[in-house]
């Protein structure tokens, strides 16, 4: 609780600084969680107009910018650098896992909250960074695992055709939009398994943290599972001879 105070409090330094110095101010990258209590805080800062961006769209970590480019009459980028790692050689790679690549980053002595999503594509991957992490990422990280491996810097073409989630559909049939029928279809798991998530704090719905099982989504929503991943419920296309809702998610 101490620690979710001090961060609420942290969000309102930033929101200040940048509202009365009329600079951009941001946040080091946030997790889930923490993310969640800036939604919760996010009514009482729009005076700073915040916004959130991970590098990506619908990144899961992203970093916060105070400041409007229209009152302070300028535009400044989120300080975000977007780096490919490698194999040096395809042959001789290991078959690398979004941990193997986190844990390479952190034995370097990198702080979680420098680094955003990492996205693991074939023998690749991409790490989002704040941008005065980078040149450090690049010099230094030789190795995932077994795997001798180069880092640079992605180029823009590169990032557009970074995978970025939601390109599965499935199709599914529930008999309301309540979130926790929902969650126990798209995963496969029953009713009573989905409920110990929300117990857990688990579920997000488009960021924020919910323990409300009955909350009805709407099209668009984005829900998190910590441990299954996400989807986007896409739309409602209409109802079986039973009555139940058939639902379009892409996951």
């Amino acid at each position: 609780m101490e620690e979710t105070e001090l961060l609420k409090k942290r969000f309102a330094e930033l929101a200040d600084r940048s509202y009365t110095k009329g600079q951009f101010t941001f946040t080091s990258f946030l997790g889930m969680a923490e993310l969640s209590s800036f939604y919760e805080e996010k009514r009482s800062l729009e005076y700073a107009k915040p916004t959130v961006f991970g590098g990506i769209e619908a990144a899961e970590r992203a970093v916060v910018r105070f400041g409007d480019p229209d009152a302070l009459g300028y535009e400044e980028d989120f300080p975000i650098d977007t780096l490919a790692i490698s194999p040096l050689a395809d042959k001789f790679a290991d078959d690398l896992t979004h941990r193997d690549f986190l844990g390479a980053l952190m034995s370097l002595g990198i702080e979680r909250s420098l680094l955003g999503d990492i996205i693991v594509t074939g023998k690749k991957a991409y790490i989002f960074c704040l941008t005065r992490i980078s040149d450090f990422i690049i010099e230094n990280l030789i190795s995932v695992k077994h795997t001798s491996v180069s880092v640079r810097k992605a180029d823009t073409e590169e990032i557009k055709e970074i995978p970025k989630g939601f390109d599965k559909e499935k199709l599914i049939q529930v008999p309301s939009e309540r979130v926790d029928a929902v969650i126990a279809k798209v995963y496969n798991m029953s009713r009573s398994s989905a409920l110990e998530y929300f117990a857990q704090k688990k579920v997000f719905v488009n960021g924020k943290q919910t323990e409300n099982t009955s909350l009805t989504l709407k099209q668009d929503d984005v829900v998190t599972v910590r441990g299954f991943g996400r989807f986007r419920l896409t739309e409602v296309v209409g109802t079986s001879r039973k009555g139940k809702l058939n639902i379009k998610v892409n996951i």
